[in-house]
């Protein structure tokens, strides 16, 4: 999409601004005489983080926006505490304009507009200072950096010297989230609390039944009296009926929630990995598979044991605790007023160590992260292991990434192992502390010894149960600090997100139109201003040095990323405007690097169509031209094949994936290095294959080796992420170019080796 500059007719000066196309007449009929357009950005995500477009303009006047999916534009003149704020998280941008009072408006967008945002942000800053100041702003060469006055480059975006990573603790409230998995059982959930609540109760009343034994059987014998049977046996009976009571509600409760907890971690792993198989290239290029292994795996199974045991005990124990509370207070206020005396320092040392915990089993985690990365880049790569002999290098590795782990617990159970301790030294000396005060009350005529009896079981069931909350706060920290790992990928928005309403998707042509495209990793500018028109059932060749942005433009067209400048048509339509699924099932992606799945040979050729039949799988086999060798495995197209096609040579998973690629019969097909990597002989073989491949399909082919693009309609050089060159081969080579240079540098390089199974045919 390309950008105009936007001057009202009436301004007296020229300011250098820029607007989409789409934009230009709505901007213009609010723009006051003399009012110029200085920055602008698309803001492309609603507040339910659906894909559509809106607008931010920052003008010398004032603040415009006409927020996403809504047709009504607001404004803001500048005045003194107006702040137009941006942060990003989770793959979500953010801009927030804020005044004394509080929060005025939000907008959202995707990291492809995040430099974009920055720069509306700077400007919004400068032009609220100058009209609180009254001096102009500073042209771009002199800009600095308000926060340490360092000078900036004209085109610095962010000040490197402040530029920090910031990272957000863990927070307890995170577990607050988890409601959203427990929604769907809150019946099951309040049966099992109203159980648990009938369990606590019933554990309350055998001390409350030795309060009469002791005074109306036990001591009265001491004096000389005789038993009293009858009484015996009530008081024995309502022990066990009481007990029995108690165990029959807790399996019941136990087995309830126990339930409840694993389906909500089953919904769990599975509402986290849906959500990364939505998410974009961009999200898993800065992580590392063993990090997300373990979040999924590990943190689900912590949250896991949490809910179903740890949370169901802190519960038990805050009822048994009001129970006892209640109990204690009806038989002496005094002696329980004594009772909390150790309630304030068990209170303040949680208080201390709790943020510690904190942060320090998130660290763990991220920590045992570092282990199983070792893991997920060993077993999958054990054949380079083995082949460079490296295995003592690996075992290197894991050791201290292990050792790493160890010494973070080890640092973490030095606060731990000194904070429980002291809570049971705590709880004891309140135990002591009822002792010597009850005797005090029993001297005095105060109470009864039953009665100090039974108020020395409660308070010791009071004090472990004080004890075991305490111990909450470990477990409590730990599920926190899963659980906001796993929501760091949920609340994660993909690059790539859907539109509100996606445009049906007809029978595509093939037609492929790139205006103007410009890409970004980060603040490096990797495609810019690619035009580029692409026929039905033309086959294009790409080619150029690598770092080009070959392998990008691909990805783009893909869909893999968005575009950060201008668009990609198919078929005359704008390619955000439709699903993703749709649009990516008409395309067909053969890799340099095909990638099989642990299964049969006729299950990696249906991947794209699981309800083929064994026909659909064995024609497309044919015209990949890997119908022979298959026949002639051990079990033809059932044999297995090993994680990532370790049973197979290089040819034969090139072909198996050509022919995954025919079966779903795509009108449009990409071709990223199909045969860099094979000798001679196969890449004939992938050759033929391709050749049936590409009839009658828009076809994009990367290829290092030029002579496998003698089948092309045209060639496209790409240098530096622009096109440099466009046309036929002969074409090309007469115009002594870039291309030309390309191609005789490659001829020498085979004149060299003769023996180079790359040699130009």
């Amino acid at each position: 999409m390309t950008t105009q500059q936007l001057i009202h007719p009436s301004s007296p000066a020229l300011v250098n601004s820029f607007l989409p196309d789409n934009w230009l007449a709505a901007v213009e009929n609010k723009l006051a005489p003399g009012e110029n357009v200085l920055s602008s950005v698309e803001v492309d995500l609603d507040a339910k983080l659906r894909f559509t477009k809106g607008l931010v303009v920052v003008t010398n006047l004032r603040l415009l926006a006409c927020a996403p999916g809504q047709s009504e534009w607001r404004e803001w003149p500048y005045r003194a505490g107006l702040q137009l704020r941006h942060h990003d998280h989770a793959g979500v941008g953010h801009l927030e304009l804020i005044d004394s009072e509080g929060l005025l408006a939000a907008w959202r967008f995707t990291l492809g507009q995040n430099l974009q945002a920055i720069r509306v942000a700077d400007q919004f800053r400068d032009q609220v200072q100058s009209h609180i100041t009254g001096q102009p702003v500073l042209p771009p060469d002199q800009q600095t950096c308000p926060s340490c006055k360092a000078p900036l480059e004209a085109d610095q975006e962010e000040c490197p010297i402040c530029t920090k990573v910031l990272h957000t603790p863990p927070s307890t409230w995170t577990l607050l989230r988890l409601w959203r998995f427990a929604r769907p059982y809150q019946w099951q959930l309040l049966v099992g609390f109203l159980l648990m609540l009938a369990s606590t109760a019933a554990h309350m009343i055998p001390p409350y039944l030795t309060m009469p034994l002791m005074d109306n059987v036990l001591i009265p014998y001491q004096n000389g009296k005789t038993i009293d049977n009858s009484l015996v046996f009530l008081y024995m009976g309502g022990l066990f009926a009481s007990a029995l009571l108690a165990w029959a509600l807790g399996w019941a409760k136990t087995y309830i929630l126990a339930l409840i907890s694993e389906r909500m971690g089953a919904d769990m792993r599975t509402a986290t990995y849906e959500h990364l198989l939505r998410l974009s290239l961009e999200f898993f290029g800065g992580k590392r598979t063993g990090d997300l292994m373990a979040r999924i795996g590990s943190g689900s199974d912590r949250i896991c044991v949490f809910l179903s045991l740890h949370l169901l005990d802190f519960l038990s124990d805050v009822l048994m605790i009001i129970m006892t509370g209640v109990i204690l207070l009806s038989i002496n206020a005094k002696l329980a007023l004594m009772t909390l005396v150790p309630l304030p320092f068990i209170a303040w040392m949680i208080h201390l160590v709790r943020d510690r915990l904190r942060t320090g089993f998130e660290k763990i985690d991220r920590v045992w992260g570092e282990v199983t990365n070792v893991l997920a880049d060993t077993i999958p790569g054990i054949r380079v292991v083995k082949a460079f002999a490296q295995e003592k290098r690996e075992a290197m590795r894991f050791h201290e990434a292990n050792k790493h782990n160890l010494a973070v617990n080890d640092r973490l159970n030095k606060v731990w192992s000194l904070f429980s301790p002291t809570v049971s030294l705590l709880t004891e000396l309140g135990l002591l502390v009822i002792w010597c005060f009850g005797i005090w009350q029993v001297a005095q005529g105060e109470i009864t010894v039953g009665t100090l009896s039974a108020f020395i079981a409660y308070s010791g069931r009071f004090y472990v149960r004080l004890d075991s909350m305490s111990r909450i706060v470990s477990v409590t920290q730990k599920s926190a600090s899963a659980a906001k790992r796993i929501f760091d990928i949920l609340d994660h928005v993909s690059s790539v997100p859907d539109p509100v309403a996606p445009a049906k998707l007809p029978k595509v042509q093939g037609n492929i139109e790139l205006r103007e495209v410009g890409f970004r990793y980060g603040n490096r500018a990797v495609n810019r201003g690619i035009s580029l028109q692409i026929k039905a059932g033309e086959m294009v060749g790409l080619v150029g040095h690598s770092g080009s942005g070959k392998s990008t433009l691909v990805n783009l067209i893909c869909r893999f990323y968005d575009v950060a400048e201008g668009a990609i048509l198919l078929d005359g339509k704008d390619i955000r405007t439709f699903a993703v699924a749709d649009y990516r099932r008409n395309i067909g992606l053969v890799l340099q690097e095909p990638f099989l799945f642990f299964g049969t040979i006729a299950e990696n050729i249906a991947y794209g169509k699981p309800n083929a039949t064994r026909e659909e799988i064995i024609a497309a086999a044919r015209a990949a031209h890997a119908h022979e060798f298959i026949l002639r495995l051990p079990q033809g197209y059932d044999s297995m094949v090993g994680e990532r096609g370790q049973g197979l040579s290089g040819g034969e998973r090139q072909r198996i994936s050509i022919a995954r690629a025919l079966l779903i019969d795509p009108p449009i097909l990409i071709l990223d290095e199909a045969t860099s990597s094979v000798d001679s002989e196969t890449e004939k073989e992938i050759q033929k294959a391709l050749d049936n491949l590409v009839q009658g399909r828009t076809t994009i082919a990367i290829a290092h080796r030029l002579s496998t693009l003698h089948r092309a309609d045209r060639l496209v050089v790409l240098d530096r992420g622009v096109v440099v060159e466009e046309g036929t081969h002969d074409e090309l080579m007469a115009r002594e170019g870039a291309y030309h240079r390309l191609y005789e540098a490659q001829a020498r390089n085979v004149d060299q080796d003769p023996d180079d199974g790359s040699k130009e045919q």
